[in-house]
């Protein structure tokens, strides 16, 4: 079993996505064992946007995601199952919603394009983050969740006996 992490970022929290997003994923059959909203502030932000996004992005784009992440409440979800980080990225789809596949979250509740936020100078809203490796899970967990704060269990249907 591996574990990932999901943030439903402000965005989708204002569209009120939330409960529709939690539930594509408990119908393929992934586990939330964590779950919490919270409102980031600036060194939260910094923590899960890294100095590594800079590098990679620029820190013009880092710096935009993370004001965007403390704009408003955001869900932090951890779920647990089969190569979990591959799953639901594919479920995600790609960064850029407008190029997101019909049947992804972005492409079935998003439209925004880099052509347009680029014009405009804002960010994305693509309404959801999702780790991209299992070690960078393993560290987004981290940001996000204390140990205590993690529940593993099992669904109710497979303690269960059935009768003879």
């Amino acid at each position: 079993m591996e574990r990932t992490l999901v943030l439903l970022k402000p965005d989708a929290v204002d569209r009120g996505l939330v409960g529709e997003i939690m539930h594509r994923f408990e119908r393929v059959g992934l586990k939330i064992v964590g779950l919490k909203m919270v409102q980031a502030e600036q060194g939260h932000a910094e923590r899960h946007y890294t100095e590594d996004l800079a590098v990679r992005r620029g820190q013009h784009v880092r710096d935009m995601m993370i004001s965007m992440l403390m704009e408003g409440p955001v869900v932090a979800l951890c779920l647990e199952g089969i190569d979990s980080v591959e799953l639901v990225r594919k479920m995600v789809g790609g960064t850029e919603p407008k190029a997101a596949a019909p049947g992804t979250i972005r492409g079935d509740y998003s439209h925004m394009s880099f052509k347009h936020s680029d014009e405009k100078k804002i960010g994305i809203y693509n309404l959801i983050h999702a780790s991209s490796s299992a070690p960078e899970a393993e560290q987004e967990i981290a940001v996000w969740f204390k140990p205590e704060e993690m529940v593993d269990h099992a669904p109710l249907y497979t303690k269960r006996t059935i009768p003879e």
